[in-house]
């Protein structure tokens, strides 16, 4: 800010000239002293230059004739990348829900397109009014155990993560690489201390010392909670906690149970992974607002754990609240229980009014993250297996959630080992493809609790390294569905009796469309009633996104990835017939 520009804003604080706005008429949500009082916002170069009972002059005066401003919402952590939308596209659909701000990791496109997938990404968030702080991140691959499209190490990461762009390194997944003092994870971690940024965290069921040693390495904050006693120990270790509600995991009505007057502050509220169905049907952050406010908890309460608490978190303190200085990032509110967006502006700029985004897209250049599918080697031979017969391990999904479960099971065989389907059963066979580097690696499992009674369904995108997960009926609808999606540069594809009967094209690194939030819906509706209608999947099973994080090996309990089948509480590779367990 230059003097002439500091001096203006003084000025139009001082009423010596007229603002640029003024919202008169609000009721006024303070969340930093949790109060609610009626009075008037005044707006200047898009900070807030006057509130309460002081009348200001405005170049625009606008009559909120009696309803609710509150800060701009936020998501305290999100990956764009997992709804399958651009960033443009999303803040399309989120700004008018109410969220200015979000916190976002791009660690699937890093795992994709590296260095080259997060400058797209930086591009792409220029090009919304929805204010993007990105987290750099810092498991590329999430593990030594995937084959990720690209590796970040600490000396390629410094350059970007001194950007005021980033606000710290993204969630630390490779928790026992801290708590073992890897050296390639101490690297990270001394080079977020030099840069004076902050470490987010993710670590399921770290308790104790274990949970210590990785708070030690400067750990802020963590989704991954599923019980109130998890909750309660990283608050009263000092973490922030980030109770996660979107589309694949639902752990708000869950853990809100445990937040209090005395440790609200201490918790926010984030999606991690949501799709456009989800939001345009029943919001984004307003949608975990309400759910908030049903469950008994205060209002301003939840609001501020999606404003300020949010902020705060990541060291940022101009948004997120509703005072002089501030970003001017507002939202109109009819009510502070159905929480209905009617107004929403961001930096003082009217930007979505009624549902409805206002300012023109102008889409960022996706060239150099195009073309991200490279697979070697694949034959419908590779997809069979060797089984010697007895019990084998089998992916057991659990619904509402990503977390598995590992259990042993019968199964037909051929005469030469491999596995025979039987719908009655409900075990298909599930493959992971590398897809990135033509190593010709393939993993094979088997699935439990999907439902999948006829065809096969295939996706470019499998969490976190993003190679291609397939699960079906036989190997040759497994192949047809994946030979299909090589051809189209990644996506999804169902097949049903070798035909192809739906497919969704992912150009943006396999990940995500340039469609509209709306027409990705749509396709996206459609390929899952067929999923369900045609293949049989079951009804409480997401049928795309829950197959994508069936190759994500930092969840508990056992995961696939293009080397084979690991088991997260031993932390190696087993085979299928493992006598051990």
């Amino acid at each position: 800010m230059t003097k002439i520009e500091l001096k203006h804003l003084i000025d139009a604080a001082a009423g010596r000239r007229k603002a640029d706005l003024v919202i008169k008429n609000c009721q006024i949500v303070n969340v930093l002293n949790g109060e609610i009082y009626s009075g008037e916002v005044a707006i200047a170069d898009g900070k807030i230059i006057g509130m309460g009972a002081a009348e200001y002059d405005g170049k625009k005066i606008f009559d909120a004739g009696g309803k609710f401003l509150a800060p701009g919402f936020i998501d305290g952590h999100i990956h764009i990348e997992s709804s399958y939308i651009s960033p443009e596209q999303l803040g399309r659909i989120i700004v008018p829900c109410g969220t200015t701000t979000i916190i976002a990791d791009p660690h699937e496109i890093a795992n994709v397109c590296g260095l080259a997938g997060l400058r797209y990404m930086l591009d792409a968030a220029q090009r919304t009014k929805l204010n993007i702080v990105y987290a750099m991140p810092s498991c590329v691959p999430a593990t030594p155990f995937e084959d990720a499209g690209a590796t970040i190490e600490a000396a390629d990461m410094e350059e970007l993560l001194g950007d005021e762009n980033f606000f710290g390194l993204g969630e630390f997944m490779n928790a026992p690489g801290i708590i073992n003092c890897d050296d390639k994870a101490l690297d990270k971690i001394l080079l977020a201390n030099k840069l004076g940024k902050l470490i987010d965290g993710h670590a399921p069921n770290l308790t104790g010392k274990d949970l210590n040693a990785y708070l030690s390495a400067g750990v802020g904050g963590d989704h991954e909670c599923t019980t109130v006693e998890e909750m309660n120990e990283r608050i009263a270790k000092g973490m922030y906690v980030l109770i996660r509600e979107g589309s694949a995991c639902h752990n708000l009505k869950t853990l809100i149970k445990g937040v209090t007057p005395a440790n609200s502050r201490r918790v926010l509220l984030c999606s991690d992974d949501c799709q456009p169905k989800t939001i345009l049907e029943l919001g984004h952050m307003d949608k975990n607002i309400r759910m908030c406010v049903e469950e008994g908890i205060d209002p301003i309460t939840a609001i501020q754990m999606a404003t300020i608490n949010a902020a705060e978190s990541v060291g940022i303190y101009d948004r997120g609240i509703i005072s002089i200085g501030a970003h001017a990032d507002l939202v109109l509110l009819d009510d502070l229980k159905n929480f209905h967006v009617d107004k929403v502006w961001i930096g003082g700029e009217l930007v979505a009014t009624n549902g409805k985004y206002l300012p023109q897209i102008i889409p960022a250049d996706i060239s150099s993250v195009r073309g991200s599918v490279k697979v070697k080697n694949f034959s419908v031979d590779r997809l069979k297996m060797h089984l010697s017969g007895g019990k084998v391990n089998v992916i057991g999904i659990e619904p509402g959630g990503v977390v598995t479960k590992k259990y042993l099971a019968e199964v037909k065989h051929d005469e030469t080992g491999d596995f025979i389907f039987d719908a009655a059963q409900d075990i298909c066979k599930v493959a992971v493809i590398e897809r990135h580097h033509e190593t010709g690696k393939i993993g094979l499992g088997l699935l439990g609790g999907y439902g999948i009674k006829r065809g096969a369904i295939a996706v470019s995108v499998a969490h976190d390294s993003h190679n291609i997960i397939a699960a079906g009926v036989s190997n040759e609808e497994i192949f047809c569905a994946v030979e299909a999606l090589i051809k189209m540069e990644g996506g999804m594809v169902l097949v049903k009796n070798g035909k192809i009967i739906s497919v969704i094209p992912l150009l943006i690194g396999g990940l995500m469309s340039d469609l509209s939030g709306e027409e990705l819906k749509e396709k996206l509706d459609a390929l899952h009633a067929k999923a369900h209608a045609e293949l049989g999947i079951s009804a409480n099973v997401e049928p795309v996104m829950t197959l994508t994080f069936m190759s994500l090996p930092v969840i508990p309990e056992l995961k696939l990835t293009a080397r084979g089948l690991f088991d997260y509480a031993t932390f190696k590779f087993i085979s299928l017939e493992d006598s051990a367990l």
